[in-house]
């Protein structure tokens, strides 16, 4: 498997451990696990953009 692949499949696996176990998309939902969704699709973005820079050498 080539790297972004991975990145993708450890990115899905992160927002559905956010999803059933911190209730993300929950009502009560705080400001803090918003924010860390928002910095784990951050991480992610930045993770393909370094995988594909790098396959293309």
């Amino acid at each position: 498997m080539n790297k972004t692949t991975i990145a993708t499949i450890i990115y899905v696996l992160g927002i559905l451990i956010g999803a059933f176990f911190l209730k993300v998309w929950g009502a009560e939902t705080s400001f803090i696990k918003t924010i860390s969704i928002f910095v784990w699709t951050i991480i992610f973005l930045i993770a393909l953009f370094y995988f594909d820079k790098n396959e293309k050498k």
